[in-house]
């Protein structure tokens, strides 16, 4: 009841309970698997955790049975992932979760001065602009194309550079495939990018999201074909196949 009553009067008391599990599985007596992971063993889940929730909001979307359930319990996961990470770093002494946390809320607060300070912005696309040059600001030494992961995904990363480029005006040196025609496939790898990339840049151009797009043509591409776990919308996934057991390797 106590607990209730916590989370009722103060949201996010039971952030605390995450941080006290994670302790003790990491201590000792714990968990020998979780306390043979490190910050590289565990970046596959921390991907898979994340995939897994994009997929509960397409259920989600789709207004899948149990939905609701499913994504609370995938965030559930990804949050799992940001405290263990936390208390491998903790345990060299690096930083620990409220580092993480505080760092989280300070940065937060610096970019929202028309929330937290006197600035007026009255539109998304103001916070935007502002954000950019809060950040531009506190790292100077970027460039406008800098700190784009390499790992992401080659089309949400091509978006990404090329949403860069647009709001730094050098939208100029976004070189791809103008000739680029269905009757003409490219033949080598080079081409394949440019030609990728060229599509890219026509979907950003229609508001499209190429990312989203491609997944929503696979999905129905293997609903058509008579496949399973693809969630186009409008279609039940609560028959959707599980992975055999262990098959992530993960345990939690």
């Amino acid at each position: 009841m106590d607990g209730d009553q916590d989370r009722a009067t103060r949201p996010g008391s039971a952030l605390l309970d995450v941080v006290a599990v994670m302790d003790r599985l990491r201590g000792p007596g714990g968990c020998p698997w979780d306390a043979e992971q490190t910050h590289d063993s565990l970046t596959r889940y921390l991907v898979e955790e994340t995939y897994e929730v994009i997929d509960a909001v397409a259920g989600l979307d789709a207004g899948a049975p149990g939905a609701e359930a499913d994504l609370a319990e995938e965030l559930g996961d990804v949050l799992l992932q940001v405290v263990f990470h936390a208390r491998v770093a903790a345990e060299r002494g690096a930083f620990d979760v409220d580092d993480v946390a505080t760092g989280l809320v300070d940065k937060l607060r610096r970019r929202h001065p028309h929330v937290f300070a006197d600035e007026q912005v009255r539109t998304g696309a103001g916070v935007q602009a502002r954000w950019d040059e809060l950040k531009a600001a506190e790292k100077p030494s970027r460039g406008p194309v800098d700190g784009i992961p390499r790992h992401l995904p080659a089309l949400a990363r091509a978006d990404k550079l090329l949403a860069r480029l647009e709001r730094a005006g050098l939208t100029d040196r976004a070189v791809g495939a103008d000739d680029l025609t269905v009757d003409a496939p490219p033949t080598t790898q080079d081409s394949v990018g440019a030609a990728l990339f060229e599509l890219v840049r026509r979907a950003r151009a229609g508001g499209v999201d190429p990312e989203a797009a491609l997944r929503a043509h696979v999905d129905g591409v293997i609903h058509e074909t008579g496949g399973r776990g693809a969630h186009p919308a409008g279609h039940d996934t609560a028959d959707a196949p599980t992975p055999p057991a262990g098959g992530s390797g993960a345990v939690h």
